[in-house]
């Protein structure tokens, strides 16, 4: 049996294009018909062009509603150990780890607040998705799910061996990003692991939707590489991947930046 994910992300993302693409096709037809001019014809069919590329983009590299990979494999490269999903929302990040590290077990929390259906849409309790996610992944039982705020997580100190926080961070003020990643490195373990992943301005996310997914403004790695300092992380590695800078940074490390 296929599994069904539903991760939330507004059909436009995937399939918004499509409505460019038939538009433009018909009046592309309809001016061969009629025999237009050169220039409307040109135009309609750079607009054809660039619709059905940012689609094949959209859905096939993008790909939100899909599952996610794990950016690099340096992250918990000891394959187990206690993991925090900070803003696991539907689980996308949740499923990454727990898939690519099948002897980790993992807390996924959540504001599962008013900011949760307006991000993903209206439906069942967030929590509720959530679950019916990790279920279709198989990997529920290796799940707690926790309702809290990244900005003061419910949590003891030095209780988690790794931290993953994907496209969650990046919706906060420069504030909250400083109590966010201070917050983080206080419950991981001396050494802890964060893999930060964000909505990177890249060629990519530019040529599909310009600047309409874009979280946090201009922000870039030399301005998350000082957040992250600030807070007591040293970064270990970064790097880009489709509309995303990863950062992977250790808790109180002195490793070399490669």
């Amino acid at each position: 049996m296929k599994e069904q994910f539903d991760f939330g992300y507004p059909w436009w993302i995937s399939y918004g294009h499509l409505v460019v693409v038939v538009i433009a096709a018909a009046f592309l037809a309809l001016g061969h018909a009629r025999k237009w001019s050169k220039v409307p014809m040109l135009l309609l069919s750079a607009v054809l062009l660039w619709s059905t590329a940012a689609f094949v983009a959209a859905r096939f590299v993008l790909n939100v509603n899909g599952r996610s990979a794990m950016p690099t494999q340096n992250f918990i490269p000891s394959g187990k150990g206690r993991v925090l999903d900070m803003g696991a929302g539907t689980g996308r990040s949740s499923i990454m780890v727990l898939e690519a590290r099948p002897q980790t077990t993992l807390v996924a929390l959540d504001l599962f607040g008013e900011s949760y259906d307006e991000h993903f849409g209206p439906g069942a309790s967030p929590q509720e998705r959530l679950l019916a996610n990790l279920k279709a992944a198989g990997v529920e039982r290796r799940v707690t799910i926790q309702a809290g705020d990244m900005r003061q997580l419910p949590f003891k100190s030095a209780e988690f061996d790794a931290i993953v926080s994907s496209y969650a961070v990046d919706h906060l003020n420069r504030d909250g990003v400083q109590k966010s990643l201070a917050e983080a490195d206080r419950v991981l373990k001396p050494g802890g692991e964060l893999l930060l992943m964000l909505i990177a301005k890249d060629p990519w996310l530019q040529f599909t939707f310009g600047p309409l997914l874009l979280h946090g403004g201009t922000r870039g790695l030399p301005w998350w590489t000082s957040r992250l300092q600030e807070a007591g992380f040293q970064v270990v590695k970064h790097g880009m991947r489709p509309a995303t800078l990863y950062m992977l940074a250790h808790s109180g490390s002195a490793s070399e930046v490669r």
